[in-house]
């Protein structure tokens, strides 16, 4: 797939850190099922690459007055990509507090972008995404209804070797679909944002 510099840019972000964890199978699952699409590229954000301590920002995100090397770059990550896929984990009826923290790092650079949720855990991981999608929207990012869900019981074999199902695929196609189309549209609402500034 050949891409232009007007593609969008999607942020597979990978919103697990533990050791042995089942989220990056499942990343790497999403970018194969998302790799011939057309006008636009995924890539896995993995937040062990972004090592952030609880936040310890002085002023509230929103600010924009970042002041620490690693929320700095995490800043520039962020503000890279139009939309994202969120990969959570399921713990305690919740998404991990790695990604919590993540999210909560930042404000601009989530604005106005579009994101999708991907989610695995015992019962799928739904009430992740449910706690997910109150918190996008405080974001600012529009989230589109078609989600991915993975039960460690049918989907992972021995609760650990993922071996998802064969309906997921066209499942995360609608999926794409949405988001795109969503990411595509919310990209615009920031250009004219920029123009009516200018």
């Amino acid at each position: 797939m050949s891409h232009t510099t007007d593609d969008l840019r999607i942020g597979v972000i990978l919103g697990s850190t533990r050791p042995g964890r089942n989220g990056e199978p499942v990343a790497r699952w999403v970018l194969e099922q998302a790799s011939e699409r057309d006008g636009v590229t995924y890539e896995l954000v993995d937040l062990a690459d972004f090592p952030l301590p609880h936040l310890d920002e002085p002023v509230p995100p929103s600010m924009g007055q970042y002041t620490k090397d690693h929320t700095q770059a995490w800043a520039r990550a962020v503000a890279s990509y139009d939309g994202f896929v969120f990969v959570t984990p399921e713990y305690n009826h919740s998404t991990s507090g790695v990604l919590k923290n993540a999210l909560d790092y930042v404000y601009a650079e989530w604005n106005n972008k579009a994101a999708a949720f991907v989610s695995y855990g015992s019962v799928g991981g739904v009430r992740a995404v449910e706690h997910l999608r109150g918190i996008a929207s405080e974001l600012q990012i529009a989230h589109v209804r078609q989600s991915l869900s993975f039960s460690l019981v049918t989907d992972f074999e021995n609760y650990s070797v993922f071996t998802p199902g064969a309906h997921h695929a066209g499942m995360a196609q609608t999926m794409f679909d949405q988001l795109e189309s969503w990411t595509e549209a919310m990209r615009q609402v920031r250009v004219e944002r920029l123009d009516a500034a200018a």
